[in-house]
């Protein structure tokens, strides 16, 4: 995507839905899945910005909107996404961004390293918590912790950081984290998630199309599953 100086992606779509909402709420998990998927489908900041302001015009022009808040980014999706495809017909033929230059330079080593340290030992606190009752999990979160201390001697080489190469990294820690708690957790877990996710996107079926339900789903599976262990996504993505 073309925003890697914006690593603070869901924070700026967050704060600009409380703005266009008028009041200041903690963000749903399911809004969190929907931020993740446009995040991880490359949707620029900018049309995420515009597609939720477009999404809120519609919405007061119609009868729902008389009187009664909008809830959910859910409602904004289809904004989004044609915003998107919007920014990306007009940025065909142009010049390449800078987007790799502004990676480099988006944090200084010491924020990205107590980031990761944050992170490492919120995954050493998790494991010990698991380690009596679910071994199996224990020695998987051991080895992503492992995997992310040895991805931290990279804040020690010297010359640039390259942010873009390190985000790989912790990418593919995300994803052998997700796959883990995935595999490992308890039936009755999973029952409870799929029932909150059905509950929540029920208002929401009909305007969102298959494909954009099942990534949303998967997303918010994974942030519940990620919740209920304690543990945080380490994509430099969530930096705060």
């Amino acid at each position: 995507m073309d925003n890697w100086n914006y690593f603070n992606y869901f924070t700026e779509i967050e704060e600009h839905f409380w703005k266009k909402r008028g009041a200041h709420l903690v963000v749903s998990p399911l809004d969190w899945a929907i931020m993740e998927t446009w995040q991880k489908a490359g949707v620029p900041l900018e049309a995420a910005l515009k597609g939720i302001d477009r999404a809120f015009e519609s919405y007061q022009r119609s009868r729902r909107g008389a009187g009664k808040p909008l809830k959910s980014l859910a409602y904004c999706t289809d904004a989004v996404l044609e915003a998107a495809e919007e920014r990306q017909e007009a940025a065909a033929g142009a010049q390449p961004s800078n987007g790799g230059a502004a990676a480099r330079e988006a944090f200084s080593r010491e924020d990205v390293r107590a980031y990761l340290q944050r992170n490492l030992e919120l995954l050493k606190k998790a494991t010990a918590r698991v380690a009596d009752s679910q071994a199996a999990v224990a020695e998987s979160l051991g080895g992503v912790a492992n995997s992310l201390s040895g991805t931290m001697t990279l804040l020690d080489a010297p010359g640039q950081l390259d942010l873009e190469d390190l985000e790989r990294r912790l990418t593919v820690l995300d994803e052998k984290l997700h796959a883990s708690l995935l595999s490992h957790a308890s039936e009755e877990l999973m029952l409870k998630i799929r029932r909150e996710v059905d509950s929540q996107l029920a208002a929401y079926r009909r305007k969102m199309k298959a494909a954009q339900l099942a990534v949303v789903e998967k997303q918010y599976l994974q942030k519940r599953l990620l919740d209920e262990y304690r543990l945080p996504r380490l994509s430099l993505f969530y930096f705060a």
